[in-house]
């Protein structure tokens, strides 16, 4: 059986039982009903004319409770479907690998030595590039995720239980006991409430994420440095065994105050406090399994005279680790040790760095734990236990180093406004009337001036709820670095960012609350650059950041070294698809010759999202879409929602994505590559420029707020129970207000996708339409010798697959004011067709995704079933606008919110 055909039986065997459960648990009614809708959405797809009048008139006689049943039903079948999808993507890449046989996987890190080596990059520049190599997945809260853990729990048993039935020589009893309990897990799931009642807390956000660090990255982890040292051995022997940590954690969850006023101070103290305790958990846990499994004696092998005295030193010292010590035997030294360890962990966990100095034998650092790790494991290896050095404690030693005692680093983030409103509030007191209506050059002048009497402006009575909490949270960081070390924390990230004294500002606050004379070594600040005009303007800011002898002085402390972080998704929102990828591209190129220039190395942050319109798409394209130099072994980039669980939920899944991250930036980073040719270049240029008219034009057609706000199930969107977080920075109900997120979760769920695409097509027609047959030779050129302009091409084709004019047209019926749905329409139908003509003439494609004949036909698959799940959402919406207060009508519609997500694995 093909890995193809075994997909299609998981689906067939899913799908089956849960048409038992449906008729179990809706009865012989409800199911015939679904059937109904399944049998009339299949025909309406093969262009039956009248099917699709037939299925809108059947669910417009259903009641509430029967159209929840249908949603849940279609809901549930993709969850399920997405999970076989997932499993046939885990048997490819094992088929795959077995297939290889000498020669290394594709997109393996092997195969990115093997790349490298094949080149000719000699080893003292593989030797320089991993000193430096640091890649960091940050996890973010952000409301895309809207799927409950308690479903992805019941999920993920489903998911063992379908490898257990793959297991070969299976019993006719054991089959039948597997099947029970699938039934069992799919009836629960049918009874489970799919989507909350309430809205997370933070402290439920902190817990799903670390969730994902206990479930798969903490046994993960040392995995992918084993097979970076294997690699290396067998294509850079010559470099030697000493690797570099490379990958590290990052998060925002419980740090991300910008709009989101239930991220305080006490929840970031709460936060990294929980960290901490879990990363003591599963250290302990190690301990306490490695002294089981070591049970070596000495008078079997040799134990190193240096371990010896120092657990004989440790004996002395600490009166009651001598107690933990006395039942276990003489001779069994490396038990004794770690055993010693396990105490020492215990101890440590007792201990808050926040409230008093450590009891006796407690670890002050992660560093500590990781020596007396390296104690015992160079003792091993001396006394020919490498294997066991290697089998049994290599894992915990990664984990010590990667993870200490923090897991993640906890990034800060608050918008620059608020800082801004800060400063000149303090600033009043000196009789400075309205720092903000200062120019920036006079904002920074002021700054620097009065930065040695800062700290007495901090001391006023009447300080506003705003102002007293912006200083509490510069207080708690810096007695979270002096409690638990800097190593727990990411940089405070500036969103919104718009000039130099942005950054100046978050400085000044720092050393101002804290009452220090300058800002401390370890705060690094990094200015978040999210919309069309701050990337244009990007390498300016950084120029002048650079320029101030303040700041230089600081970023010396830091080894010369500035994180900038670029937003994918507020861009996008700002000027249109093309526009906000070129801007990006563009401003990265132009920051590093900026950094160059002063002598400064850098690290991009990617703040991108999982859908289309924010960034998403497959991580290792993108990044070797990346202009050159662009990043030099470094790569921060944000896991946002509901990419979390489709990329760390399942260890396969999770390894395969961590790999391909690590081949990308292996390969960027260290082969040798041209910068685009000027030609290309201007085209760009020309093209962004007439997308981002066209783009703006649409935004500012009269009425094109009503359009969305009735074409788009926006208003369900924003109350949506899925995160902490407001969909709004601000309650005003303006566009500009409107978080990105929202904007193309809307977008998704009626099928526009435009944020995916919009204005791309304007761009290449202007730009042909001026040079000819020659300008379509050249953007051909380009798709085929561009790294960038591929990634450019290929996402929007994606989102142009998945868009549905049908479907998105039924959604404009939603719109009362005719002359405004119809002057829209008519710019989104146009622009469409034009993008899709485009895409097709650069790509010699004669469809959509025809270089990508699985992805096709996975979406060509799901649509039948997506289909009425919309038009159950769009008969739910009009219902629920004219009685808002119904309570079952909008949990219906919340409903077929996340069963479209689902179908069309994306949210916002």
């Amino acid at each position: 059986m093909t890995t193809e055909q075994v997909l299609w039986r998981d689906i067939r065997l899913l799908g089956d039982l849960l048409g038992e459960v449906i008729r179990e648990q809706a009865g012989p009614e409800g199911f015939e009903l679904e059937e109904q809708v399944r049998r009339l959405a299949r025909a309406r797809r093969t262009d039956d004319k009248e099917a699709e009048q037939a299925l809108r008139e059947l669910l417009e006689r259903l009641t509430t409770p029967e159209l929840k049943v249908i949603a849940r039903a279609f809901t549930i079948f993709f969850d399920l479907a997405n999970l076989a999808e997932d499993r046939h993507r885990v048997r490819v890449l094992r088929a795959r690998e077995q297939a290889a046989h000498s020669q290394p996987r594709s997109e393996s890190i092997a195969d990115a030595f093997h790349r490298i080596r094949s080149a000719g990059i000699p080893p003292a520049a593989v030797r320089t590039l991993l000193e430096s190599l640091s890649i960091e997945p940050v996890f973010t809260a952000h409301p895309t995720e809207a799927k409950r853990r308690t479903v992805r729990g019941i999920l993920g048993r489903i998911r063992a239980i379908l490898s257990e039935i793959d297991a070969p020589d299976r019993l006719p009893r054991e089959q039948e006991e597997l099947l029970r309990r699938l039934r069992a897990e799919l009836t629960a799931l049918w009874q489970t409430d799919l989507v909350r009642v309430h809205r997370p807390s933070v402290m439920d956000e902190v817990e799903n994420g670390l969730s994902f660090f206990v479930r798969t990255l903490w046994s993960l982890t040392p995995r992918l440095y084993r097979d970076v040292r294997e690699a290396l051995r067998a294509t850079y022997p010559e470099i030697g065994e000493a690797l570099p940590i490379f990958l590290r954690f990052g998060s925002w969850i419980g740090g991300d105050r910008d709009g989101n006023p239930r991220v305080t101070p006490e929840v970031t103290a709460q936060t990294l406090q929980r960290h901490r305790q879990v990363a003591l958990s599963l250290h302990l846990q190690q301990a306490r399994d490695l002294f089981i499994a070591l049970g070596i004696s000495t008078r079997q092998a040799s134990v190193s005279s240096a371990l010896v005295q120092a657990l004989t030193e440790a004996e002395a010292r600490w009166t009651a680790l001598k107690e933990h010590l006395a039942r276990i035997s003489p001779y069994e030294v490396y038990r004794r040790w770690t055993m010693m360890i396990a105490w020492r962990l215990e101890q440590t966990q007792r201990w808050d760095p926040m409230a008093g100095p450590p009891p006796e034998g407690a670890y002050r650092s992660a560093r500590e734990l990781v020596e007396d790790l390296e104690r015992m494991r160079k003792s091993l290896r001396e006394g020919r236990g490498e294997r066991i050095a290697d089998g049994l404690l290599w894992d915990w030693w990664v984990q010590a180093q990667v993870f200490g005692f923090h897991l993640a680093r906890l990034d800060v983030r608050q918008e620059a406004r608020r800082h801004t409103e800060a400063v000149a509030e303090l600033l009043r007191s000196t009789g400075i009337a309205n720092y903000m209506a200062l120019s920036e050059e006079e904002q920074i002048a002021l700054l620097i001036e009065t930065l040695p009497r800062a700290a007495a402006l901090t001391q006023q009575e009447t300080l506003s709820p705003e102002t007293a909490e912006t200083l509490a949270v510069f207080r708690l960081i810096y007695q979270a670095a002096q409690a638990y070390g800097s190593e727990a924390l990411g940089p405070y990230l500036i969103s919104m960012a718009r000039s130099s004294a942005d950054v100046l500002a978050v400085l000044w606050l720092m050393a101002a609350a804290n009452s220090l004379s300058s800002p401390p070594a370890f705060f690094q600040v990094a200015p978040l650059f999210e919309t069309i005009a701050t990337l244009r303007e990007a390498p300016q800011i950084l120029d002048r950041m650079l320029s101030i002898p303040l700041y230089r002085e600081h970023l010396s402390r830091q080894g010369n070294h500035q994180v900038v972080m670029v937003g994918y998704s507020d861009s996008t929102k700002d000027g249109g698809y093309l526009a906000a990828v070129w801007a990006l591209h563009r401003a990265q190129a132009e920051m590093i010759k900026v950094a160059r220039a002063h002598g400064v190395t850098m690290t991009f942050f990617h703040g991108r999202g999982g859908a289309l319109g924010r960034g998403g798409g497959p991580a290792a394209r993108s990044i070797l879409g990346l202009p050159p130099n662009a990043v030099g072994g470094r790569l921060r980039m944000t896991e946002q929602g509901e990419v979390l669980a489709e990329r760390y939920d399942d260890p396969h899944i999770a390894y395969r994505h961590l790999e391909q991250v690590l081949w990308a930036t292996l390969l960027i980073s260290a082969l040798p590559a041209s910068e685009p040719e000027a030609a290309w270049v201007e085209a760009m240029e020309r093209m962004s420029e007439a997308a981002y008219r066209a783009y703006r034009e649409l935004l500012e057609t009269p009425g094109f707020l009503i359009y969305f706000e009735h074409a788009t199930p926006i208003d369900g969107v924003e109350e949506l129970p899925i995160a902490s977080r407001p969909a709004r920075r601000r309650p005003q109900r303006r566009l500009e207000d409107l978080r990105a997120i929202p904007w193309v979760f809307s977008w998704t769920q009626s099928r526009h996708l435009l944020p995916g695409w919009f204005g791309l097509g304007t761009g290449v027609e202007t730009f042909t339409q001026a040079e000819g047959a020659a300008g379509w030779l050249l953007l051909e050129e380009m798709a085929q010798r561009w790294p960038f302009f591929q990634v450019v091409i290929a996402d929007a084709a994606l989102a142009l697959a998945k868009t549905d004019l049908g479907i998105a047209r039924a959604y404009a019926e939603l719109v009362p004011d005719e002359s405004i749905r119809e002057a829209i329409w008519h710019r989104i139908e146009a622009e469409y067709r034009r993008t899709r003509r485009a895409i097709l003439r650069i790509t010699g494609l004669p469809d959509l995704l025809e270089d990508i004949p699985w992805l096709k036909r996975s979406i060509q698959m799901r649509n039948p079933y997506v289909d009425p799940l919309n038009f159950i959402q769009i008969l739910l919406l009009r219902r629920w606008r004219e009685r808002p207060e119904a309570r079952d009508l909008r949990e219906a519609l919340w409903l077929t919110i996340q069963g479209v997500a689902a179908g069309l694995r994306n949210t916002g």
